[in-house]
């Protein structure tokens, strides 16, 4: 599929989600090479559960299909097929040599600009390119607005809508001392 296709596509599953009051008019798709791997509505009415966001649902989509044998939490190793080790890019300030794969040499095509939740998911997924059809402007004059996220997010803590304080350190210090000692740490 072509570029533009696979953003109809995305659009048409926003349509749908708004059709059929499954959520808001949202759609995902995450492909590579032309091939469609994963696609997702929004269905966050449909399910009560607010990170059920199009790029959200897209992701876990894809890794299902790129990890089929992946097991529920255990203590069994998983499938590594998005977890296998690939080296940084050349230049980023990345302090470690390498990292999981997750879903780099994918895109993303998104019917709206990512929220920043979902925005945060596809960084962590590492997917390569974002393709996206409305703006936040356009998606503000619809009733969802994200921009005042983006723009709580470059304030400093104390200035924040939420009330953000920090407790526990030392509790919190004994896990990442646990990974940090972690002998076989896989980074991803």
């Amino acid at each position: 599929m072509t570029p533009e296709e696979l953003m109809a596509l995305s659009a048409s599953l926003a349509e749908r989600s708004a059709r059929l009051g499954w959520g808001g008019p949202f759609g995902a798709v995450i492909a590579k090479d032309g091939e469609v791997i994963a696609s997702a509505s929004n269905t966050v009415l449909l399910t009560g559960d607010i990170t059920a966001h199009a790029e959200v649902q897209a992701i876990r989509k894809a890794v299902q299909v790129l990890n089929p044998y992946a097991p529920s939490i255990s203590e069994v190793q998983q499938d590594d097929s998005t977890l296998t080790l690939i080296p940084r890019d050349p230049g980023s300030p990345d302090p470690m040599p390498e990292r999981a794969q997750m879903l780099a040499g994918y895109e993303i095509y998104a019917s709206g600009f990512p929220c920043p939740m979902c925005m945060g998911a596809i960084y962590w997924a590492r997917i390569s390119t974002l393709y996206y059809a409305c703006s936040v402007e356009q998606t503000r004059e619809i009733g969802f607005d994200d921009a005042f996220q983006y723009e709580d997010f470059a304030k400093p803590l104390d200035e924040r809508r939420i009330p953000i304080h920090r407790i526990g350190e030392d509790a919190g210090l004994t896990a990442y001392r646990a990974w940090q000692e972690k002998a076989d740490k896989h980074p991803y």
